[in-house]
């Protein structure tokens, strides 16, 4: 199905009536887009329900023989565990979770983005750093090295209240960035400099206005090494502090706050204006999804994409376990040969790390997905790399590294939410999106997340959670192209200042992870 278009079924006349969804005219499989109790008619297959039939779950749209490939998107989702009647639900205890052979095609289905003209892109209200970076949000931000600082960062980023901060207007918060790392690990390599690449990505992240860095002054990474490693320079809006040096933590606090309170007039010394959406890095995450995720909110993100990528803007694909199964579908329209074997090289890796471990990389989903109507790894990365839409894979980033290439991109990261968004502010993302189905309570700091629901329901039950509701696609109320077009609206008046949910309901600031990769000695 093309991400611009609706499912198969709503453009029937008699689609309401249907409840049932085809997402492709040579798919054996079939998805409910409601509770359908055993024995309900199925007029487009001419069959019926054979046992109670979750929302999101799928049946099977005809006879479908034991060991015979399972269709969703004409794409296989694994094996027939045994003969399977039409009507029958099919979910997990009869598709069978097999290797599925790839052709990764490198590059073969390339097509240059053809982009807007720059006087005619979209704009957005951005804050306009002196370097040229162009922030959505202005933050200040009391970072630890180490975990021994937590407590104290915690305090001083506590002291600024909204009561504390009113004479600063321009000042979204002080939040503190909290980790449980920084001591007991591997001493070089990857731990440590991943860690280090995360932290200074968030310091000289274009929505932070000014820094403070506190060390206890034991860990193993020491602060002036690390400021001079990342080539960060002490100044009026980036300060240290030494925890081990100003007489205990209840005097590091004092000590902490005074110096914020020093960097607030700097930071609130901004203002905003118009600037061209190709200064927006949109991180894109999926969290708690369902059967619908893939047939709404996924598809729907990736033409909201699609519209960013014209307008010169760039969205960072991520959570590579989360995509096995799909990363063809990205390797085919990869630039060049050596971006699409930079993904197959990195999802080579996770095998390998994730091998004989109960993980999803490895066919099973959370408790959370197989409820939503998710069989497998198979069903769920065929879902969620829709979030890319149809543009080209221009470049392949590890985990937090700074994202320099427009377009369509893709970071290393674990698929847990926090982590992955993480990285991808680290690396540069200004906004992120966030597709549920299930629900979430996540939230992002400095780039904050907006949350979109890939079904009504759920909308319903968590409206003071989610920002946008993409079930309407599945109530035959919109199409996948049309929902497209108002997210991309909703994100440019959100970029602009305009809160989130999340944001109003104080979401994000626990929720700064840093990949945690390596031994603990």
């Amino acid at each position: 199905m093309p991400t611009g278009s609706a499912p198969a079924s709503a453009t029937t006349a008699d689609e309401p009536r249907n409840p049932f969804i085809r997402l492709d005219a040579r798919d054996n499989v079939l998805v409910a887009r409601l509770p359908v109790p055993a024995g309900t008619s199925v007029p487009s297959e001419n069959t019926v329900t054979r046992e109670d039939v979750p929302a999101g779950h799928k049946i099977a749209a005809r006879w479908i023989a034991k060991g015979e490939k399972v269709l969703k998107y004409n794409t296989v989702i694994g094996y027939a565990a045994e003969n399977l009647p039409p009507g029958t639900w099919m979910h997990s205890h009869n598709i069978l979770f097999d290797a599925v052979e790839k052709d990764y095609a490198f590059g073969r289905d390339y097509v240059p983005t053809e982009y807007v003209p720059a006087a005619q892109r979209a704009t957005f209200q951005g804050i306009v750093r002196a370097d040229g970076r162009v922030g959505t949000r202005n933050y200040v931000g009391v970072f630890v090295l180490g975990n021994a600082g937590g407590t104290a960062a915690r305090r001083i980023a506590g002291w600024f209240t909204t009561e504390r901060l009113a004479d600063f207007p321009m000042v979204d918060g002080v939040v503190p960035y909290v980790h449980g790392q920084g001591d007991a690990v591997e001493r070089s390599g990857e731990p440590l400099a991943l860690l280090h690449r995360t932290l200074a990505g968030t310091i000289r992240h274009a929505n932070t206005a000014a820094a403070l860095v506190i060390a206890a002054g034991s860990e193993v990474d020491n602060l002036h090494g690390f400021l001079r490693a990342q080539g960060i320079e002490p100044g009026p809006t980036l300060r240290t502090l030494v925890i081990g040096e100003t007489g205990g933590v209840r005097r590091a606090v004092e000590a902490g706050t005074a110096l914020v309170r020093e960097m607030l007039p700097a930071a609130n010394d901004v203002r905003r204006r118009p600037v061209s959406v190709e200064h927006l890095t949109i991180g894109m995450q999926c969290g708690g999804s369902d059967g619908f995720s893939g047939l709404s909110a996924n598809p729907a993100l990736g033409a909201a994409m699609d519209i960013l990528i014209r307008h010169g803007g760039t969205a960072i694909l991520s959570e590579t376990g989360e995509i096995f199964g799909a990363e063809h579908t990205l390797t085919q329209r990869a630039v060049t040969p050596e971006v699409g074997r930079k993904l197959v090289e990195r999802m080579e890796w996770w095998l390998r790390y994730a091998d004989g471990r109960d993980t999803q990389i490895n066919g099973r989903v959370s408790p959370g997905n197989n409820a939503g109507g998710l069989a497998n790894i198979l069903e769920k990365s065929l879902g969620g790399s829709k979030k890319g839409g149809n543009s080209p894979l221009m470049e392949v980033y590890r985990y937090a590294e700074q994202v320099t290439t427009h377009g369509l991109v893709f970071m290393d990261t674990p698929g847990y939410d926090p982590v992955s968004a993480t990285g991808q502010i680290a690396g540069g993302a200004n906004m992120i999106m966030f597709t549920t189905g299930r629900g979430s309570c996540f939230g992002s700091v400095p780039a904050p997340t907006i949350k979109l629901a890939s079904n009504t329901p759920m909308y319903e039950r968590m409206k003071s959670d989610m920002d946008i509701n993409c079930g309407v696609i599945i109530d035959g109320e919109s199409t996948v192209a049309a929902m497209g077009e108002r997210i991309f609206a909703q994100l440019l008046r959100h970029a602009s200042g305009e809160r989130t949910r999340s944001e109003l309901a104080g979401m994000g600031r626990d929720e700064f992870v840093p990949w945690p990769i390596g031994v603990l000695a």
